[in-house]
């Protein structure tokens, strides 16, 4: 397809919490994938780097602070910010420069030293945004905006908090299984029952931490990769950063002139569902052709909302499928081999990146005791505030 380009190497440095700047994380990363593409930095065209709001100016204008970490070589610079939609911004922004012919070779990187506790608005107040706005009049940290969501599917689906459970204990059994994860131990279900409430019905265990890492890709064009001798590369087929769809109302009133009053249905989907559509018509595929899927678990009960966003299930069987076996390894499509954020916590910038990398390693058949069996086609998913829609097709 000609909208394809080329993962040539990719890169991380592990999760946890370092007591570092972002930007050390950010140049390991990248220092790494810089050297599993078998480049020098000198060889990049172009930098792109996904910013951080934590990491006062430098995080702002991260692209320029990781070409200066790098060494500076006149490589052409971007910067992006999309809040947990800023690695996948990132790596569709270098996409478009490939691909339009600006620059063969594209360094993106994301990295992230986050503080203990919620994250909560940077800067000061701000009565136009509306996590400021929840924060500060509702008093509702990001748990409880998770723990309403487990609540409704609890009402709506017949979920339990042992169909939460479950989702940690699959996720932690893989993380356990990563080197670069923060958490690497497995956890039962009574474990996590054991664990302190946070937002009822989701308990500490449930939901995912704030983390230090980073992560990056070296993207190319295809025949770029030809010419480095790669035959047959990942390659990244759709990158969907769509954003979401709100019913439209015409009034007809007598001083406007209207050829018709039309009232629009609200969409038929959810957002993150629309994330999802719009990847596969972009890659030609459906869900049915995935081998794998790497998701945004920011609380265990939001995992399985996304199965049925993705349209692995059908609306309200997300936890049917999880119980079938379906989403763990060995099953038919495997969701967060990489141990997801229930296994790294949160590093905003780093994450969808780093999902990438965890598609890769799966679409080359080196993620170890972690590998997908004939894995060739994958998919990451998440959002990002204010609308940003996060997906990548990678394919081999």
């Amino acid at each position: 397809m000609t909208g394809e380009v080329a993962v040539l190497g990719v890169g991380m440095h592990p999760w946890g919490k370092w007591g570092r700047g972002f930007v050390e994380y950010g140049v390991v990363a990248a220092r790494a994938a810089l050297a599993d593409a078998g480049l020098d930095w000198r060889e990049v065209d172009s930098i792109v780097g996904a910013d951080t709001v934590r990491g006062g100016y430098p995080g702002y204008v991260a692209g320029a602070t990781f070409a200066k970490a790098l060494g500076w070589q006149g490589a052409r610079v971007t910067s992006v910010y999309a809040a947990c939609a800023s690695g996948a911004q990132a790596i569709d922004t270098a996409r478009g420069q490939i691909l339009s012919g600006l620059a063969d070779v594209v360094l993106v990187v994301g990295a992230d030293a986050a503080p203990k506790g919620f994250f909560r608005p940077a800067g000061g107040d701000r009565p136009d945004d509306p996590d400021w706005l929840r924060f500060r009049i509702l008093g509702a940290t990001n748990p409880t905006y998770f723990g309403l969501y487990a609540r409704r599917r609890m009402a709506v689906h017949g979920d339990t908090t042992e169909d939460f459970a479950q989702v940690k204990v699959k996720n932690s059994a893989l993380g356990a299984l990563n080197p670069y994860a923060r958490y690497r131990k497995r956890v039962t279900v009574d474990e996590i029952a054991g664990s302190a409430v946070v937002a009822d019905p989701l308990r500490l265990l449930d939901i995912c931490a704030t983390s230090d890492g980073g992560a990056a890709v070296v993207l190319c064009s295809m025949e770029f990769a030809r010419r480095q001798g790669v035959a047959e590369p990942v390659r990244v087929r759709a990158v969907s950063t769509v954003t979401p769809r709100y019913p439209n109302t015409v009034l007809d009133l007598p001083d406007i002139a209207t050829d018709s009053a039309v009232a629009v249905e609200p969409a038929g989907e959810t957002f993150r569902a629309s994330i999802a559509r719009a990847a596969y018509e972009e890659a030609g595929i459906g869900p049915e052709d995935l081998s794998l899927a790497e998701v945004y678990d920011l609380s265990t009960a939001l995992e399985l909302q996304w199965y049925e966003d993705l349209g692995l299930c059908g609306e309200g069987e997300g936890a049917k499928l999880l119980r079938e076996g379906a989403t763990t390894l060995g099953g038919r499509v495997p969701v967060n081999t990489s141990g997801g954020l229930a296994s790294f916590g949160e590093a905003v910038p780093a994450q969808a990146i780093a999902q990438v990398c965890e598609l890769t390693w799966q679409l080359r058949g080196a993620a170890g005791d972690r590998q997908v069996e004939g894995a060739r086609v994958g998919m990451t998913a998440n959002q990002g505030l204010f609308g940003h829609g996060s997906a990548v097709v990678a394919v081999r």
